[in-house]
């Protein structure tokens, strides 16, 4: 698992061995969500567990404004 970006208690992670479409996990204390990176238009949100709206809202829009480097992190990560 990598750590690619901190926001808060948000934490955006790709894992090293993962599968695509190329995704990140956003993780807080209250549990986590997928969001696709791959996605046209805005990055679409795969799955959800145990986080509230409004902090998937938040991570998603972290996504949004972090899309390229994050995209360039999963490509560097898995090739």
């Amino acid at each position: 698992m990598v750590t690619i970006h901190r926001a808060g208690r948000l934490c955006i992670v790709i894992y090293s061995n993962d599968h695509a479409p190329a995704h990140v996990h956003a993780i807080n204390p209250d549990g986590h969500c997928r969001i696709n990176l791959e996605s046209v238009g805005a990055p679409e949100l795969i799955s959800v567990d145990g986080m509230r709206a409004k902090d998937v809202r938040e991570a998603q829009r972290l996504v949004a404004n972090n899309l390229d480097a994050f995209l360039a992190e999963w490509r560097r990560i898995h090739g």
